[in-house]
């Protein structure tokens, strides 16, 4: 999966596969897998003002995720 890098205080990189819907989030401190993620939170991911913000509001406790 391609990972484009973003302007954020924690998340260094995101990638989003729309064919299996997982999310990966590369954040300083480790890169995660979030499944069954609809394309519309990449892209609210993508256009949020706050990233970090954005990721511990709407991903990070709503979707099962690993560590990668």
């Amino acid at each position: 999966m391609k990972l484009s890098p973003v302007i954020s205080k924690n998340i260094v990189a995101v990638g989003y596969n729309p064919f299996s819907m997982i999310l990966r989030i590369q954040l300083k401190h480790g890169m995660y897998d979030f499944f069954n993620v609809p394309e519309n939170i990449y892209t609210g991911l993508l256009n949020a003002h706050s990233k970090t913000n954005y990721h511990n509001t709407y991903i990070k406790n709503s979707y099962r995720y690993t560590k990668i």
